[in-house]
């Protein structure tokens, strides 16, 4: 089966698990649990500084910051990366020892200090293929209202409520007149530590 990136570069999903044959999104009660639970992240996600970038610029100068293109690891354990700094990560990963951190806590802290110490990917250090994808050819996850609104649709009673920080779904009483999804966090910083599952169709030689 074919597999596609949604919104972001990284994370792949298999076409039938998240379209139906007309190229429409499924409805979320239909998606695979993993699957939906990404694609619910990948609404927070959008729009997210590189993670390298914020490294060199800090908050204080967040809007220096290349947005993120490309996503590697678990839902809440993101590595989120320009194209301008994957092939950093790469050579990282590839060359400079990152492999051995593979599943570990510490994998992203480790990440983040090989990178602070002013470490980079030599002169011409080859990506991935994905690189030479233009990001605005990807198809966009939907919003959050529409997310709820189709995990809604004809449910009655009791609303089911998104946290689209972790993907989880919870069931509210609903009085039809709050607010359909769990408030961002809008402190959400580059300090969350989380491991990377390299098994996600991840980087190799």
């Amino acid at each position: 089966m074919a597999k596609v990136s949604i919104g972001l570069r990284g994370w792949r999903f298999e076409e039938s698990e998240v379209f139906t044959d007309e190229g429409e999104f499924r409805p979320l009660d239909e998606v695979p649990d993993d699957t939906r639970r990404r694609l619910i992240r990948l609404t927070y996600l959008q729009g997210k500084p590189c993670d390298a970038c914020y490294l060199i610029h800090g908050e204080a100068e967040k809007k220096r910051c290349n947005q993120a293109e490309i996503v590697y690891g678990e839902p809440m354990e993101e590595v989120l990366l320009c194209s301008d700094h994957e092939a950093d990560f790469l050579y990282w990963f590839r060359e400079g020892g990152g492999s051995e951190y593979r599943g570990e806590e510490t994998f992203r802290d480790e990440f983040h200090e090989w990178f602070a110490a002013d470490n980079r990917a030599p002169d011409g250090y080859g990506g991935l293929e994905h690189v030479d994808t233009g990001p605005d050819e990807l198809p966009t996850p939907p919003d959050p209202a529409e997310l709820n609104r189709r995990l809604n649709e004809n449910y009655e009673g009791k609303r089911k409520r998104i946290d689209l920080k972790t993907g989880e779904i919870t069931h509210d009483e609903w009085s039809g007149d709050e607010d359909e999804t769990e408030d961002e966090d809008e402190a959400d910083t580059m300090d969350d530590v989380g491991d990377l599952d390299l098994g996600q169709d991840y980087p190799t030689k």
